[in-house]
């Protein structure tokens, strides 16, 4: 018998605060996906710490949800060529 699937809100569930997520979830007029850090799961709704800000998810909308891995390191600036700055 091989293991089950969870569901995305068990996995949701059972996900370590800091785990790197992908949410997809039901908004007016379709769907929109929160892409960040777990910062919490209780019995209603998650929270992703996304680029922007932090999102309450309420669980009752949520159709998927998978861990991602780590973000890319940011690129630093690129250095001015000489002679334009």
């Amino acid at each position: 018998m091989s293991p089950t699937t969870p569901t995305p809100r068990q996995f949701l569930a059972t996900a370590p605060a800091g785990t790197r997520v992908v949410v997809r979830y039901r908004i007016d007029g379709g769907f929109t996906d929160a892409l960040g850090d777990l910062l919490a799961c209780g019995e209603t709704e998650c929270t992703v710490r996304t680029r922007r800000s932090d999102v309450g998810i309420p669980l009752d909308l949520v159709v998927a949800a998978k861990q991602v891995p780590p973000a890319p390191p940011r690129r630093g600036a690129r250095p001015t060529p000489p002679g334009t700055g």
